[in-house]
Order: structure tokens, then C-alpha cells, then sequence
């Protein structure tokens, strides 16, 4: 039996990966309607901090890996002690800070945005080597643009000290965020990003480079291959499969990257996990980036990585999932050929949650980008 900690629609296609593979699957979520723990073979419904869920789930499992990088790294720590875990919670640390991420990629000489680390509200400033536009970040659980505020101008300065100082008197936030991050804000061209699998024998797979739409933080589409020339994409794959090398990771891992209008590349982030701009590869790879997951973690040999159609994926976001499930012209519309529905079964529709995709295949990326683009416009 396989555990994955997590159990949101991210573990729930691991599941159906690992179990169509043949293997049994153990999930634990503290929300007791995960849309993994409806799949799974054992559920697990309790908070990561339960010691006596942990030692039930790690007595039941051969190996484990999760969906999400805010795992309690004392958990997944203690985890490691009697199972595999992969990636590594060495990894998982890194990745899990972004003060820690940015230093280590820069330590490897990996092009990052340059940075500060902030320790107190007070010292939230913008120093010359960085110059505004910046962002303030918190160091930990940010994802789809959350605990972020962009600094314009020295304006900006003491209205985000204030709302961190607003946040430090809150017993919950101070003791998960704790530090910020101020960076360059980069202003790039495009947003891509490369799923990069490593295996345990250190064999390496890299799917096609994508083109990423963010809309309020939240990812929005994914275009692949990315409308980008031969040598670009190149050197975008090299990066990320370097930074995957510098990790020393085993498993499935997203490297995101901006690239600015002179051709350079930075790396943004990196999720040490299946993501949703890899959602693609469920409709149109050989192999989708949930098995190769199911393979890295069981140690088996990875698949291939081909990419069998151009496509373009959407995420169905708050009311847009409920648009597409109710309203009859977009029903019409996604009973056209190439368009293949995904919907993660969550319990309750809200603001910002991601519910579902559409992933339009086409016989070229323009034409499945413009099936994506009149969906959007139906769904206003």
C-alpha cells in the first residue's frame, strides 16, 4: 500500500494512478471530505499533528509521498523514519520557505529574482539592489497568491508594515508565517514552467515546456508546447532540469520560471509534486505526470513523457465550475471534440477554489488555444 499525505484533487489523481498500477492507497487529509479519501482504500480524516493517525498510517504503507508542500515537516520527518518518502522531507524543507528556496538556488548560482529576508514588520523596506516595483512575500504557506502585497513605490512601505503587524497579533499567523520575503519584481514576458521527474537510479524525464496564465494568483491556463523558439525552450528545460539536479530530488517536480523580454530566464518556484499546469498530461501524454509519480515513489522505471496532442488546459475556478456544469450553451460547448472535463468532486463551491479543468486537445496549439479562449468568454 502507497500513502500520500494530502487529499485534495492532486492526491486524488495520484490515487487513481497508483490504483489502476495495481497498488492499494492510504490518504490522510484533516478535511474529512478530501476528494482522496472518497478514492482511497484507507482514508485517514485527522489533523497531521495526530501521533496515533501517524503511526497507523505508517504501519500500513511501504512508501509515501504528498500533494502539497505545507505538510507539517515534522510529520513527513517522522514518516521518513520507518518508510520511504519521496521527495525527501530534506527537500520538502527547503522547498517550504521560500527564504530557504531562494538561498539555495542562488547558492547554486540558479538565476533567481535578487531578495531579502525580513524577520519583523519593522524592517520591511526596499534596499537599492532590489528598487521598486517589489513584492512582499511571506516565507511560508503562500500558493496561489496569497500572503503576497506588491511595494509601487515608497508609499506602499508603511501600509504593509502595518498589515503585518496587524497579522503578528494573531496567535495562528505568527507562528506559521514567523518571516517575509521582499524581491525584485520581475517583469517578464511570459510565465512558463517544466514538470521535471527524477527516478530513484537518478534517471531523469522532462515533459515539454508550457505557457502558464495567471489571473488574481490563481492559474488560469496552460498552452502547451509554449508559443516560445527551439532555443528558449531548450535552455528552459536545462534550468529546470538542473535545479531537480541540485536537489538531488526523487519524484515529480515543477520548476516555474519567468522569461524576461531579452530571452534571460529566472527561476520563480519550484513544487516538489505533481501541478496544475501539468494537468495536460492526464489527456494528452502517454504517461501523466500522477504515474510517474506512482513509479518515482515505487521505485519502478519512468515512463515516457511524449506528448501526444497540443493542448490547452482550463482551470474551472469558483463559479466558473458552476457556470460549466449548469448553464446549457457552455454544456454544448464542451461536448465538442477534444474537450476532455475534469471535475475533483469537492464538496463546496468558493471564491478562488479550483474545481475542475477542461483540457482542449487540437491538432495545434493556436486552435486549442482558441477553443480555451471562447470557453473563457462563456464563462465571462
Amino acid at each position: 500500500m502507497l500513502g500520500v499525505l494530502g487529499g485534495g484533487q492532486l492526491g486524488a489523481m495520484f490515487t487513481a494512478a497508483a490504483q489502476r498500477l495495481g497498488y492499494r492507497v492510504a490518504a490522510w487529509d484533516p478535511d474529512p471530505d478530501a476528494p482522496a479519501l472518497k478514492l482511497a482504500d484507507l482514508p485517514f480524516a485527522t489533523p497531521f499533528t495526530d501521533q496515533a493517525s501517524l503511526a497507523k498510517f505508517a504501519a500500513s504503507i511501504k512508501a509515501a509521498t504528498y500533494e502539497w508542500e505545507n505538510i507539517p515537516a515534522a510529520t513527513v520527518q517522522a514518516l521518513e523514519r520507518q518508510v520511504p518518502v519521496r521527495p525527501a522531507p530534506r527537500i520538502l524543507q527547503i522547498i517550504q520557505n521560500r527564504i530557504e528556496q531562494k538561498t539555495f538556488l542562488a547558492g547554486r548560482k540558479i538565476p533567481v529574482a535578487p531578495f531579502r529576508a525580513i524577520a519583523s514588520p519593522d524592517q520591511v523596506a526596499v534596499p537599492d539592489d532590489i528598487g521598486f516595483p517589489a513584492l512582499c512575500k511571506t516565507a511560508t504557506l503562500g500558493y496561489d497568491g496569497k500572503g503576497q502585497w506588491r511595494l509601487s513605490g515608497p508609499a506602499d512601505v508603511r501600509p504593509v508594515q502595518d498589515e503585518l503587524r496587524a497579522q503578528s497579533q494573531q496567535p495562528a499567523l505568527r507562528q506559521a508565517q514567523g518571516k517575509w520575503i521582499i524581491e525584485r519584481f520581475l517583469p517578464f514576458e511570459k510565465e512558463l514552467s517544466v514538470l521535471v521527474v527524477r527516478g530513484a537510479d537518478g534517471d531523469r524525464r522532462l515533459y515539454p515546456v508550457v505557457e502558464n496564465v495567471h489571473e488574481a494568483g490563481i492559474l488560469s491556463t496552460t498552452r502547451v508546447p509554449a508559443a516560445i523558439d527551439g532555443q528558449t525552450a531548450g535552455q528552459a528545460a536545462a534550468l529546470a532540469g538542473s535545479v531537480v539536479d541540485a536537489l538531488d530530488g526523487i519524484g515529480v517536480f515543477c520548476v516555474e520560471l519567468f522569461l524576461m523580454r531579452d530571452g534571460t530566464l529566472y527561476v520563480n518556484e519550484v513544487a516538489p509534486r505533481p501541478h496544475n499546469s501539468g494537468h495536460y498530461t492526464l489527456d494528452a501524454c502517454t504517461v501523466s505526470q500522477f504515474e510517474q509519480q506512482v513509479r518515482a515513489v515505487c521505485g519502478l522505471p519512468l515512463g515516457e513523457v511524449k506528448l501526444t496532442s497540443p493542448a490547452v488546459m482550463v482551470n474551472l475556478i469558483g463559479d466558473d465550475f458552476t457556470r460549466a456544469t449548469t448553464d446549457e450553451k457552455v454544456q454544448a460547448f464542451l461536448r465538442r471534440a477534444g474537450a476532455k472535463v475534469h471535475v475533483y468532486g469537492k464538496k463546496s463551491v468558493r471564491p478562488g477554489r479550483k474545481m475542475g479543468h477542461v483540457t482542449f486537445l487540437a491538432g495545434t496549439a493556436d486552435a486549442a488555444w482558441e477553443s480555451a479562449s471562447a470557453l473563457k468568454r462563456m464563462l465571462g
